[in-house]
């Protein structure tokens, strides 16, 4: 089974997004903060992580960068609220592999990146 992470600050969206991606057959745990993320994926690294850009206490792009060496071979898929093209070049070249902007639905068309096994790559 697919282990992934959702990091967000905002508890109640955590919740469904594990709701939702549990019913796909993944494995999800979460983390409202970067620290808190980081120290989840050292205790137990992460196929699939989705990151908030804007967390409260460290930039997604560390975060990014940081769980990028912790779990090499994660897909990482971005979240932001905030549509701007900078952000999203900044999280492709620390090693992003896809970008999804808020709102958003639960679509598997919206979540083709994260539900995308490596078989299907």
């Amino acid at each position: 089974m697919r282990r992934m992470l959702i990091v967000d600050d905002e508890p109640k969206l955590c919740e469904c997004l594990a709701q939702f991606f549990s019913a796909k057959g993944l494995a999800v745990r979460f983390a409202l903060s970067g620290g808190e993320a980081l120290e989840r994926l050292m205790d137990e690294p992460a196929d699939v992580i989705l990151l908030d850009m804007r967390l409260p206490d460290l930039p997604g792009t560390e975060v990014l960068k940081r769980a990028r060496e912790l779990c090499p071979q994660a897909k990482i898929v971005m979240v932001t609220a905030v549509e701007d093209d900078e952000p999203q070049l900044d999280a492709k070249a620390y090693g992003a592999c896809g970008y999804i902007v808020k709102p958003f639905d639960f679509s598997d068309q919206t979540w083709a990146e994260v539900l995308q096994t490596d078989r299907d790559a």
